[in-house]
């Protein structure tokens, strides 16, 4: 009998870290993507003292807000070909200090660095005052006189 209840419980233990494991992700919403520089800057002791610093990787690469239930993030690819379709629902996760990104189910995780962060109501009410600036204008008749774009 004691081995049946240690093996009832074993099996209860053993699912229940299964489902932990499974449940390491986090789901979000790419709402936007822009194509931008490919490096980020270091920042902190190393890159101060850390000598001259390798020589960054020319081109363009993706940059997306992904939006999550808390908190909206900016993300951008390491190189030119980490593409993320809109509008599309992804499982995310940290990992060393970048965000693990996998896009329908896929075999490998994509990394990304995390350029911005912020709570997800402060950035409803940015894009509602834009979304009201621009309406002003638009009724007004005149251009719109300023550019929407992230602090960096």
């Amino acid at each position: 009998m004691k081995r049946v209840f240690s093996l009832v419980l074993l099996i209860c233990g053993f699912s229940t870290f299964l489902a932990a494991q499974g449940g390491i992700y986090q789901h979000g919403t790419v709402v936007r993507m822009h194509m931008g520089d490919c490096t980020i800057g270091r920042h902190g002791f190393m890159a101060s003292f850390g000598g001259p610093a390798m020589p960054a990787a020319q081109g363009s690469c993706p940059e997306y807000t992904l939006v999550s239930e808390k908190v909206v993030f900016v993300i951008v690819g390491k190189s030119s070909n980490q593409l993320i379709p809109l509008a599309e629902i992804i499982d995310y996760r940290f990992r060393n200090n970048e965000l693990a990104v996998r896009v329908d189910d896929a075999n490998r995780e994509a990394k990304f660095a995390i350029k911005e962060m912020i709570l997800r109501p402060e950035w409803e009410r940015v894009q509602q005052h834009v979304q009201e600036k621009m309406r002003a204008s638009y009724e007004q008749g005149t251009s719109v006189p300023f550019a929407v774009r992230t602090a960096e």
